[in-house]
């Protein structure tokens, strides 16, 4: 009973300071307005407790220009906060250091960023998912 009581205290201390990942499906209908395109994007960008971001993200069917993730709750656009950065043909990566503000953490847990994907056709965005913590 001890051994049991002190696993569940484990999993509760080390679950305070998981990391939080948004697994993302990117399409052109989360665009604001949204957009007809039959590019897609999956990843998984991570914010951990101490706000630090990383992950990835790939798409198909699209030349992106940029990729980024923004500040604004779904259906509404947002500035950029983080750049992504392009390390292959349609994988956008968070750069490494990458952190947000406490401001930015409690739009993040409360489903106000998001991540989009640029094209030339498309400059606002192509392609888009919102990140649920």
């Amino acid at each position: 009973m001890k051994a049991l009581s002190a696993l569940i205290t484990m999993t509760l201390a080390l679950g305070a300071h998981a990391a939080l990942a948004a697994d993302l499906k990117l399409t052109g209908a989360e665009e604001v307005p949204a957009v007809t395109t039959s590019a897609t994007g999956t990843g998984s960008i991570k914010v951990n407790a101490d706000k630090t971001v990383s992950g990835s993200v790939k798409t198909t069917g699209i030349k992106g220009i940029a990729a980024h993730i923004h500040a604004a709750p779904a259906g509404k656009n947002g500035p950029p906060i983080i750049t992504l950065v392009q390390s292959s043909e349609g994988v956008w990566d968070v750069p490494e250091g990458s952190k947000l503000t406490d401001e930015q953490f409690a739009s993040y847990k409360a489903g106000g960023l998001y991540v989009n994907v640029h094209s030339a056709e498309h400059k606002p965005g192509e392609i888009r998912a919102q990140l649920k913590p």
